[in-house]
């Protein structure tokens, strides 16, 4: 029986992608722009528990394998707006700087129990909760570090419409900022470990120092070589 189970979603989601073009005609004095060149905002996180009937299961609950009973589902959201100041040298050829970033990052957090869950099994769910909150803490650093390496970039832009073409190629750098974000702030070998370490808590290990473990140990399993 494995009566309970972490969703490894750890979703990374590009929700919106933004690309504005700011055109200016001399290279070496471009138009100020209002706000900061690199803006990120974390919203809270958002947790929620349910409750379901097993034998009527409601239609939102994510599907549970064979001898499953709980979940837990953490998404890790982000919204990339990037703007940038075009020079045209002619009517098919362009420049672009990436003058502005701004990202909004969400954390989303459902914790699926069946009634009458017993406490062993609401504290092994919770723990995966404490974990995804633990790598949020710090998802703002992380997203202004990778966020900054595409500040002052300068990109050539080719097409019959520039205006487009400039959005186009603003939009593809937004998606490649959100995938690096996703890639990199990515809490499931924690998970799994924390799994592996409470045997999805079924062994009596309590759960807060199975998180701790988790949290202390995965980096480092993760960077230790493979045996041949």
């Amino acid at each position: 029986m494995r009566p309970r189970r972490w969703i490894a979603l750890g979703v990374l989601a590009g929700l919106l992608i933004v690309a504005a073009v700011v055109w200016r005609h001399e290279p070496s004095r471009p138009s100020p722009s209002p706000g900061p060149a690199l803006l990120v905002e974390k919203q809270p996180a958002v947790v929620a528990t349910h409750q379901f009937d097993p034998a009527a299961p409601p239609a939102d609950l994510p599907p549970l394998a064979p001898g499953e009973s709980a979940v837990c589902v953490s998404e890790f959201l982000s919204n990339a707006s990037v703007r940038g100041d075009s020079f045209a040298s002619d009517a098919t050829h362009a420049t672009s700087t990436i003058s502005h970033i701004k990202m909004t990052l969400q954390l989303k957090i459902d914790i699926w129990l069946p009634a009458g869950a017993t406490p062993q099994l609401a504290e092994h769910e919770d723990g995966h909760r404490q974990i995804s909150e633990s790598y949020y803490q710090t998802a703002d650093k992380v997203a202004e570090r990778l966020a900054a390496r595409y500040l002052d970039r300068r990109v050539d832009v080719t097409g019959a419409n520039l205006d487009a073409a400039s959005r186009t190629m603003l939009q593809q750098l937004a998606g490649e900022i959100t995938a690096e974000y996703g890639k990199e702030l990515n809490p499931g070998p924690t998970q799994l470990l924390y799994d592996a370490i409470t045997d999805h808590g079924r062994n009596g290990v309590v759960a807060s120092d199975g998180v701790a473990h988790a949290l202390k140990n995965a980096p480092v399993e993760a960077a230790a070589p493979a045996n041949p």
